[in-house]
């Protein structure tokens, strides 16, 4: 498990992942060209409020995934 401490609207907070999901994470923002931060940024934006960042993060991750493998 790593730990990515991030600034979202101002207040600092942090989610845990796998080292597996670090690395699509890190790969994902660098294909993308954005920062690791603008995208927890859109996840937290779309998450249901009462779900876990950290949980809602695996699960954007493996949907972005999936719709590449189409």
């Amino acid at each position: 498990m790593k730990k990515i401490s991030v600034s979202l609207s101002g207040h600092q907070t942090s989610i845990s992942l796998e080292n597996d999901f670090v690395v699509a994470l890190n790969k994902i923002a660098k294909q993308e060209k954005r920062s690791i931060a603008s995208i927890i940024q859109e996840i937290d934006d779309a998450r249901i409020p009462e779900s876990n960042l950290s949980s809602a993060g695996r699960v954007w991750i493996l949907r972005l995934y999936t719709q590449s493998a189409k």
